[in-house]
């Protein structure tokens, strides 16, 4: 009998991290899908990538919309009969405004993607990942969100302050843990890529996106014996 290949998504996947993931995900011989908002972005990246011999199809997905997260899983089960793991990874950064200069209009419009996003997309794809004999789920979250590190004024976390990216992937972490416990034989887990040097921080980042996409894959490629739950950076758990 043919062993079935990994079948993944990957949101916000048309260029930087994503794209990497998505990369070395189909590296590994899996079908992937590369999901992206931008139609002509994303057809491009998947087209760049199936030209290096990789099984990677683009599905349009706009994680801030209903209809297009319905359209794109529609698309993804007209291919294939289920999902093994979903890469949320789609995230903006927001305005670099003193806490006290930021307003509710802006803290809402970043977290309708790296929050309501999130859920949007987990919730319409969960009936094809419980189609799965191993469905994972990696959140893609930030060191920003640790409440530890932000109290310790040791750590680099301390000195940035970003109402509104920080404590959207602090919630989106609040995510990670009620999925884990509601969904069992599920991985469930968020991924601190790092500081990578991408087009979110203008390419200011200290690590390259393989760098940043060590904890995702790790992730994604959990067994049956992985954990779920949790948080990890690239070194192991992140605390909360």
């Amino acid at each position: 009998m043919t062993e079935m290949r990994t079948v993944a998504l990957v949101t916000g996947a048309n260029k930087g991290l994503g794209q990497e993931v998505v990369r070395q995900l189909a590296g590994r011989g899996w079908q992937v899908f590369l999901a992206a908002r931008d139609r002509e972005r994303g057809l491009r990246a998947a087209g760049m990538l199936a030209d290096e011999g990789l099984d990677v199809e683009f599905v349009e997905l706009d994680v801030t919309s209903d209809e297009s997260v319905s359209a794109a899983v529609k698309a993804v089960a007209g291919r294939v009969d289920r999902l093994d793991v979903l890469v949320n990874n789609a995230g903006v950064g927001g305005p670099l405004l003193d806490p006290a200069d930021m307003d509710a209009d802006a803290l809402r419009a970043l977290y309708e993607v790296n929050v309501f996003g999130q859920v949007r997309v987990t919730h319409a794809f969960l009936p094809m990942l419980r189609g799965s004999q191993l469905p994972r789920i990696v959140m893609v979250s930030s060191a920003l969100a640790s409440l530890t590190r932000a109290g310790d004024s040791g750590r680099p976390e301390h000195g940035f302050l970003s109402l509104d990216y920080a404590s959207s992937k602090a919630a989106l972490n609040m995510v990670v843990s009620q999925y884990a416990r509601a969904l069992p034989g599920f991985k469930v887990n968020a991924a601190d890529p790092g500081n990578p040097a991408t087009d979110m921080n203008h390419h200011t980042g200290v690590h390259t996106v393989e760098e940043g996409a060590t904890a995702i894959i790790r992730l994604a490629t959990l067994d049956s014996g992985g954990p779920t739950g949790g948080f990890f950076g690239n070194d192991g758990p992140v605390p909360w």
